[in-house]
């Protein structure tokens, strides 16, 4: 491969792991996903030299594990205190709105939105913010699990690329 194709494709691989991990925490990015993305390209781009089928195995599990743990957190958080439907739904598209309003929308828009959902299925302002708390801590915990298995699957490829 010519240098400059090479260089542009860890720039690409850069680019999707950096997107990835903030796809970890942002709900409208494919975080984990783009992160294998990202690994594989780099693993690629030496024909597999560093990095073999093992390796690659080992992160592709994860990113299944991460997706799987994303649905069970925010499922959970909001199930535990029986969140209906609309209030889940809430909480989703509050996560989408919240991101253009900052750090603050982030942390807000998933409760303000489970909080709307559940008025607008069984009303009661008490029960309402309840729900929204745990649908909030389970998006939270969901967001937390993605960003550290993310950066295990980072730590793993770099341990299994350079040693």
């Amino acid at each position: 491969m010519d240098a400059w194709l090479i260089v542009t494709l860890w720039a690409l691989a850069l680019a999707m792991i950096a997107a990835g991990l903030a796809g970890a925490v942002l709900p409208v990015l494919p975080g984990v996903p783009l992160v294998f993305g990202g690994l594989w390209l780099a693993a690629w781009i030496d024909a597999y030299a560093r990095v073999g089928s093992v390796t690659l195995v080992v992160l592709a599990v994860l990113t299944v594990l991460a997706l799987i743990l994303d649905f069970i957190a925010s499922a959970l958080g909001a199930r535990k205190v029986g969140a209906s439907p609309q209030a889940v739904t809430g909480a989703l598209l509050g996560s989408v709105v919240g991101m253009f309003f900052g750090l603050l929308g982030l942390m807000l828009g998933p409760f303000v939105g489970a909080v709307i959902g559940e008025l607008s299925a069984r009303g009661g302002m008490g029960r309402a913010t309840t729900v929204g708390v745990a649908t909030w801590l389970g998006l939270l915990l969901g967001a937390i699990a993605k960003l550290a298995i993310s950066l295990a699957m980072v730590g793993i490829f770099l341990f299994a690329y350079f040693i």
